[in-house]
Formats: C-alpha cells, sequence, structure tokens
C-alpha cells in the first residue's frame, strides 16, 4: 500500500442524490408544505412526509423512511421526532 492509499483510505466523495433504505432513520430540516403534505430535502432526494401535522417550514425532524425510489431520488417516511427550530 502506498502512502497516497494510506492518506486517501476511507475517503468517499457525497453526492447531491444520496439514496436512502426503508427503515433507515435521518436528520433533516423540513423544507416544502403544499396541499400533498410536507416534505424534506437531504442534498436533491426528496422524501415526503404526510403525517407531519403542525409542523412549520425550518423544524428539525428525525424521519423514518418507509420507501424510496433510486430512479427518481423521492420516497415517503414518517416523523419519528421533533427536534426543533433553528432558525
Amino acid at each position: 500500500m502506498s502512502r497516497l492509499d494510506k492518506l486517501l483510505a476511507g475517503w468517499t466523495f457525497r453526492t447531491a442524490t444520496p439514496t436512502f433504505e426503508a427503515g433507515e432513520e435521518i436528520t433533516a430540516y423540513v423544507t416544502h408544505r403544499d396541499d400533498d403534505g410536507y416534505s424534506v430535502r437531504i442534498g436533491d432526494s426528496v422524501l415526503r412526509i404526510d403525517d407531519a401535522e403542525g409542523l412549520e417550514i425550518e423544524t428539525k425532524v428525525r424521519v423514518r423512511v418507509t420507501s424510496f425510489d433510486d430512479a427518481t431520488y423521492e420516497g415517503t417516511g414518517e416523523v419519528v421526532d421533533v427536534l426543533g427550530t433553528d432558525v
């Protein structure tokens, strides 16, 4: 193993479109509200959260992914915990 390989061991690049697995929990901010409900964005990936009544935009939440489509980078999730606002 070269010195460069040792230096770069464990490095990964971030992507603008992360993917998620059902059951995975993530922390994110509520970024959008429309007639269909609320959503959170993680990069360019979007999770719709329908059970978020009473939340406001910019509220930090813990979300459990219920489904995710790797082709469109869209999915659904449910709020596990409301962590507050950091505005």
